[in-house]
């Protein structure tokens, strides 16, 4: 046997054990098998994890996948999240509140999806934001929802208001109208962390006021913010001041004229044929809508999956339009879905209690994107408890609050 005939049959050998290697083990995954993908969500009720089942089998069976659901409750979800983060092994795919994304994706834990803020053009303007960070998108907006004015219009009545309200003077003489005959006038949250901020900032907007200038500076204690401020501990001196759980069961016994709620008291209003309940928008300055909080959800994809193109396709199945409506048909505390075209399907606004939700949507707006945003949510939720409790003027309190807020944004 010569040498050259020696060196073939040698190449030969070792292509053939190539070859028949992959099947020695036994236990290998064939290559067409389904790819596995973990999603953390925070659907956690029988029927919320029912419909959510429903859309990730159909993308299953398109995508020849495999989707583990796991459900997070909005207690403790933000710390698991964290902790599978630091430990190396988080989902390929979570959900995040609105508020969340920036602190998310400035810490490097995302991965950057497809398109910049123009290639998100389907979505309704304002959600768009929370999902880029330093001009990369990290997010994509799934679901939004805002607040409305519920008016008890029998307790309204009673008292002797039978005006419509269009303007924040109109919504001060109400609740101040049936306060004097007795009743509360208006429900306002007081420490109720997470949730104060929602009910002061539409306040805010209203008046002019924000909290961070288009330099991302504070402007906590502006003079539109110290009326805003003004406006709602006037509006607390006509009703009650509790957390937004009590304030939702005391209206729904009829016990407050006016209240700033989301659509999840909607199911419970119908069934209640007792309770005569008009839904109107956040009154402005002048006869105009006013501006209320939009909050929403989001879907992201792990910086660390091994599972890229198929985790980005499950975010854009899920955020895509119609599959939005039928999530949020199913499940009206879902909201509406955040591509614009779809959040007035009508399929969703059929209810006239959603219809005004529709609308407001389209005067609504967002926290400001800003990494340590939970930290200013608390600055500025503080300021609102002190001039409740009587501790501070409210230009004091928002004062103070400046301070505080410079120090967290660094200046």
């Amino acid at each position: 046997m010569n040498n050259r005939y020696r060196l073939l049959m040698v190449v030969f050998l070792s292509i053939s054990t190539l070859l028949f290697l992959p099947g020695c083990g036994g236990g290998d995954t064939p290559a067409n098998a389904p790819r596995t993908i973990r999603f953390w969500h925070f659907w956690s009720e029988p029927g919320q994890k029912a419909v959510l089942q429903e859309l990730v089998s159909e993308f299953e069976k398109a995508h020849n996948a495999k989707v583990e659901l796991t459900e997070l409750s909005w207690n403790d979800g933000k710390v698991k999240l964290q902790a599978a983060f630091n430990s190396g092994a988080p989902p390929d795919v979570i959900e995040l509140g609105s508020d969340w994304v920036a602190q998310f994706s400035s810490s490097g834990v995302l991965l950057a999806l497809p398109g910049d803020a123009n290639a998100l053009g389907r979505f309704v303007p304002y959600s768009v934001a929370p999902a880029m960070w330093q001009g990369r998108t990290f997010a994509y907006p799934w679901t939004l929802d805002t607040r409305v004015i519920y008016v008890n219009t029998k307790l309204a009545q009673s008292s002797g208001w039978n005006a419509p309200i269009s303007t924040m003077d109109d919504l001060i003489a109400a609740a101040e109208k049936v306060n004097e005959s007795g009743s509360n006038g208006w429900g306002a949250n007081g420490a109720d962390a997470h949730r104060l901020y929602k009910k002061i900032l539409p306040f805010m907007w209203t008046y002019g006021g924000d909290v961070l200038n288009t330099n991302g500076r504070p402007v906590l204690n502006s003079p539109e913010n110290v009326k805003a401020l003004t406006t709602y501990a006037q509006l607390a001196r006509a009703g009650f001041v509790e957390t937004q759980r009590q304030l939702d069961a005391a209206f729904l016994q009829g016990k407050i004229a006016l209240w700033n709620s989301g659509s999840w008291l909607s199911s419970k209003i119908r069934s209640n044929t007792a309770l005569k309940v008009t839904p109107i928008l956040m009154p402005g300055l002048t006869g105009e809508p006013g501006t209320s909080f939009a909050g929403g959800e989001y879907l992201a994809v792990s910086a660390s999956t091994k599972n890229t193109q198929i985790s980005r396709d499950l975010v854009l199945f899920l955020t895509k339009g119609m599959n939005a409506v039928r999530f949020c048909a199913k499940i009206p505390e879902a909201g509406f879905p955040a591509e614009k075209g779809y959040y007035a399907d009508s399929a969703l606004i059929a209810d006239p209690i959603k219809a005004v939700f529709a609308q407001q949507l389209e005067h609504a707006r967002m926290t400001p994107v800003h990494p340590r945003w939970l930290d200013l949510e608390a600055v500025l939720e503080d300021a609102v408890v002190r001039v409740l409790l009587g501790e501070s003027t409210p230009e004091e309190a928002l004062n103070m609050a400046q301070q505080e807020a410079l120090q967290i944004v660094g200046g």
